[in-house]
């Protein structure tokens, strides 16, 4: 299997469900705009969205895949079907268990996750409403995550990479026609959590059967790679989320700023999401089958090279999109939010979250990358001591800022964070002797600061003054975004090849 041409299929499936996301935002920015609902709303759903990446998508796939991958590549198939059954059965029970408790002590969650709201009655019981309704995709969502894991073994990486998508397409259903049927409205954005997360695990299910991998109820916890997976998961929590713990600190420390922080926040995390999922995330899901392939082969010159491709291919996309979205954050914002009750202060607030946020973009992005080196080892420790140290850092960063930056300063102090993290990474997977950079490091990074850099000048010079598109129809302002975004990629790709950059050159063969 071709891993550029593996990236490609992942990532395309993954702008699918981005593009549909930046509908859906839209649609909420416009009906519901930045204030009390959508404070409410979003802080109601980050809770459940921030466990799926803490239990599901984080510390659970990371430690899930390795060990599967393990059990595929040196035990029997029968041995595989027992520990995707085991696991399965002892996962279903634990989410049954943990979204009863989450909808019983919703209002205690609202107090820890956002203690400013008690001040504002009407909010606080609006939001504990919200979360009672969400708080059950936590169970669905993480069912597909383990769907997403035994896919992915089987590098089958275009279904999973698709499926968020239908989630998008439940919040755009909701908003569009069962609004006006609620009261208050934004009620029916939670049911769209509720009925996303069913879509989403009704979609994986039929591939599953179709490979003859369908977890069947067998409940013993004492397997052998049960308890691997558990004594992996427990630290892991830290080590793959330390940014989404930071997020909802971020919550907390935000719910005390004036009403609608909590929402520019979310916007600017919303488009800061799209390049580090739709790279980010894609590069790490192909790789890290590989690596514990690598792993159990005891390849360690397969391993290096991976990482090194992983490495190449993110700074060969990352640096670029983090510098134009800094450069034309207020367009992209005035584009996909700037409707109905979303005004120009929403704008301008938003563009300051999201030129912070863009700081750390690449950092985000590599974490993604360079994580999966020691998970792929079923190595916890290393990355969990670097992780609490960052998350420390943090919030110191948090502290420091929040007074004179207010909401910009948490999303700073998120993305320094996130650099801190790869940093420290990197100097351990190097140390550790586990990545070995392959030649021809200093020349490639040259060519790609040169094209950034002619990228930049050429967007400052093409979208024009601010006011134009904070006042222009979005009739107009579509095609002008379209317009800058084509004028970045086309300055970009052609300065990459004019230096002699080719897509060939990116080309490596999976760990089979």
């Amino acid at each position: 299997m071709n891993l550029l041409r593996a990236l490609g299929t992942v990532s395309s499936m993954t702008l699918v469900s981005r593009v549909l996301g930046f509908v859906r935002d839209l649609l909420i920015a416009r009906a519901f705009g930045a204030g009390l609902a959508t404070d409410a709303f979003f802080v109601a759903f980050r809770i459940p969205n921030l466990l799926r990446r803490l239990f599901a998508e984080g510390a659970f796939s990371q430690a899930f895949v390795p060990v599967l991958g393990e059990y595929r590549a040196r035990q029997s198939a029968e041995d595989t079907r027992t520990l995707l059954d085991c696991v399965a059965s002892l996962l279903f029970l634990a989410l049954v268990i943990a979204a009863a408790l989450g909808v019983a002590a919703a209002p205690l969650i609202v107090h820890i996750s956002a203690p400013g709201f008690a001040d504002e009655p009407e909010k606080f019981a609006l939001t504990v409403q919200l979360l009672r309704i969400t708080f059950p995709y936590i169970l669905f969502i993480s069912l597909v995550a383990l769907a997403a894991g035994i896919l992915n073994t089987w590098s089958r990486f275009a279904v999973p990479a698709f499926t968020p998508a239908l989630l998008n397409v439940s919040f755009i259903v909701a908003a569009l026609f069962f609004a006006e049927h609620f009261d208050p409205p934004v009620l029916a954005l939670a049911w769209a959590v509720f009925a996303g997360g069913i879509l989403q695990l009704a979609f994986q299910l039929p591939f599953l059967a179709r490979l003859g991998v369908l977890p069947r109820w067998r409940l013993r916890w004492r397997h052998p790679g049960v308890m691997r997976i558990l004594t992996l998961m427990a630290p892991a929590v830290f080590g793959v989320s330390v940014s989404q713990i930071s997020l909802l600190i971020n919550t907390i420390f935000a719910s005390f700023l004036v009403s609608g922080s909590v929402s520019w926040l979310y916007y600017a995390d919303r488009l800061m999401e799209f390049p580090a999922g739709v790279l980010g995330v894609a590069v790490g899901t192909i790789l890290l089958p590989s690596l514990s392939r690598a792993h159990a082969k005891t390849d360690a010159d397969a391993t290096a090279r991976l990482l090194d491709w992983g490495l190449r291919v993110s700074l060969l996309l990352a640096i670029p999109a983090a510098v134009a979205l800094a450069v034309i954050a207020l367009p992209l914002i005035a584009t996909l939010f700037h409707y109905g009750r979303f005004g120009p202060e929403d704008a301008w607030m938003t563009r300051q979250a999201l030129i912070a946020y863009s700081v750390g973009l690449v950092g985000m992005i590599l974490v993604k990358i360079l994580a999966p080196g020691f998970y792929a080892r079923q190595n916890v420790a290393t990355p969990v001591r670097i992780a609490v140290l960052t998350l420390l850092a943090t919030q110191a960063m948090n502290l420091a800022f929040i007074g004179p930056l207010k909401h910009a300063g948490l999303a700073l102090a998120i993305g320094l964070g996130a650099c801190l993290n790869a940093g420290l990474l990197f100097r351990m997977l190097r140390k550790h002797g586990i990545y070995r950079a392959q030649p021809g490091w200093a020349r490639f990074l040259a060519r790609v600061l040169a094209s950034v850099a002619l990228m930049a000048l050429a967007l400052v010079f093409a979208m024009g003054e601010a006011q134009w598109w904070l006042a222009a129809p979005g009739l107009q302002k579509v095609p002008a975004l379209a317009g800058l975004v084509l004028l970045g990629a086309a300055v970009y790709g052609g300065s990459l090849l004019a230096l002699g950059v080719r897509v060939k050159d990116f080309a490596r063969q999976a760990v089979d």
